[in-house]
């Protein structure tokens, strides 16, 4: 079969109502079977022939262009698992919630379709939120009847409060999720503008500093916290969730499981690190996690930041210091020893280099050889 005799099926919602759009290259044959369908039309808008969305007209689609052009519906049919990788949801919790009189909670359909699409339980509860949040501004309205301009609106609205451009952005993405995922109506947001997304350095400490912050810690189990996140480059969510068997003291490494992306690593383990460990371990006998809180539990990640906090400020930095900051730092540091940077994109767990590209933007190695023009 010619490979531009191909027809791409798309969802479209013209008029309040659902439609399939069939977007093709211009073919007399084509042309002239698509007239033959009953209900036919063509919008200006979206420069595309469209009909009503039944499954009649679904299958009166195949079945009249069968042996005459390919069907593609890959935009069309679009339930296939996002995540296969990631646990199954369980939204119960949202479902069997407490809400004050009058708040309209995510529809049941919304929900469904997260758990299909098994998205990570971090998305589901920011989706979730914005989502609530937008559907409770238009209180009185079916979400399905608003259009390009009440989104607008709604988006003009959280920038006059001052929202950040990452939370205008996940607002607009939970919006998207609900119109073009659960209804199937991509057409929706072809016009809806996006705020640009800030590109900001990451904040580093020099080594100095971090050295004096875990000298200012309480015990020896916070100095472990603090000498894990800086020498090992972990997210504050890999600490927390460190076994005791994830320590390797005899291949020296730190072994990451079903970190961002849902992916393993491992990552370095400093031998200074490691004594401090022992000395933890002999003191504190944690039963399964590394760190774990009262009675055996894992142990918060809002722990994890106020020992951070904590010791920097004992320490007389003058930063707003949190724990990210010391993998940034555990990055930088190590472009600035020489390290080859696809070295320290597996040890970060990029999936790409031009994410770890950016502490070139902070490491001092590459400016100390620029000759001062004062001199």
């Amino acid at each position: 079969m010619d490979s531009q005799k191909s027809i791409t099926l798309k969802h479209l919602f013209i008029e309040q109502k659902k439609c399939i759009g069939l977007q093709f290259s211009s073919n007399k044959i084509i042309q002239a079977l698509i007239e033959t369908l009953p209900n036919i039309a063509w919008s200006k808008n979206h420069a595309i022939f469209y009909l009503p969305n039944s499954k009649n007209n679904l299958d009166l689609i195949f079945k009249t262009f069968y042996g005459v052009a390919w069907i593609n519906g890959n935009y069309f049919f679009s339930d296939k698992i996002i995540n296969p990788n990631n646990p199954a949801l369980n939204l119960e919790h949202y479902r069997n919630r407490k809400l004050k009189d009058g708040f309209k909670p995510c529809p049941e359909d919304y929900l469904l379709k997260l758990e299909l699409k098994r998205y990570s339980d971090n998305t589901v509860r920011n989706y979730v939120s914005c989502f609530e949040t937008y559907i409770n501004y238009y209180h009185d309205r079916d979400p399905i009847t608003l259009n390009e301009i009440d989104i607008r609106k709604y988006l003009q609205k959280l920038i006059q409060e001052g929202k950040s451009n990452s939370y205008i952005n996940l607002a607009v993405n939970s919006i998207k999720f609900y119109y073009e995922v659960v209804h199937g109506m991509p057409n929706r947001f072809y016009d809806i503008e996006r705020p640009r997304k800030a590109k900001h350095l990451p904040e580093v400490l020099p080594k100095e500093d971090i050295v004096k912050i875990m000298r200012h810690t309480n015990n020896i189990k916070h100095r472990c916290v603090i000498g894990l996140l800086y020498s090992s480059g972990l997210r504050r969510s890999e600490l927390l969730n460190l076994k005791i068997t994830d320590i390797d003291s005899k291949r020296m490494v730190v072994i990451i499981k079903k970190a961002k992306g849902n992916k393993d690593r491992i990552s370095i383990l400093s031998p200074n690190i490691l004594k401090d460990l022992q000395r933890y371990y002999r003191e504190y006998r944690p039963n399964e996690y590394l760190f774990e809180g009262k009675r055996g539990s894992k142990y918060s990640a809002s722990s994890v930041l106020s020992i951070v906090t904590k010791a920097a400020k004992k320490a007389g930095i003058q930063k707003n210091v949190t724990p990210h900051m010391l993998r940034h730092s555990f990055a930088t540091h190590l472009l600035e020893n020489g390290t080859d940077i696809r070295h320290i994109q597996l040890l970060l767990g990029h999936s790409s280099t031009k994410t770890t590209e950016i502490y070139t933007h902070v490491a001092n190695r590459s400016f100390m050889e620029i000759k001062d023009l004062l001199s």
